[in-house]
């Protein structure tokens, strides 16, 4: 049995079931690297695997764009990946067509939004400019 990363409080009313559920559940650590604008001391969040990058930065008060709303149609929620490249799932066609258009592309690009987190930790940088010309925010 795998010890639990977060407190797993045990009370008279849980199940045994919701014990067990609760040692097993795995958090995933994410590093975000400092960005000027969205991130500026960094932050270090902890999420549970199967969610995008892009929504876990959501969540946790990260505001990366995302003008498409996350339907794998722009680059502007483009990150790059400094450590856990290897431990997410290839990018499909779609993806590295629209990465081919992404700001400051470096072969760890990746969409967030279309990028899941696994088991393992990741360090991400968000890039210092996206190709966005409806953005509010410059």
């Amino acid at each position: 049995m795998r010890a639990c990363r977060k407190p797993c409080p045990v009370t008279s009313w849980m199940s045994l079931n919701e014990v067990f559920t609760q040692v097993d559940e795995v958090m995933t650590q994410i590093i975000f690297l400092p960005h000027e604008e969205i991130c500026p001391e960094g932050a270090v969040i902890e999420v549970e695997p199967g969610i995008s990058i892009c929504d876990a930065a959501l969540r946790n008060g990260i505001e990366i764009e995302h003008a498409c709303e996350k339907s794998c149609a722009c680059t502007t929620c483009h990150v790059i990946l400094r450590e856990g490249f290897d431990t997410l799932d290839e990018a499909d066609e779609t993806e590295e067509d629209l990465l081919d258009k992404a700001w400051g592309l470096e072969p760890e690009s990746r969409l967030s939004c279309q990028s899941m987190v696994g088991e393992e930790d990741l360090v991400v940088e968000i890039p210092k400019y996206t190709i966005n010309m409806v953005s509010e925010h410059h």
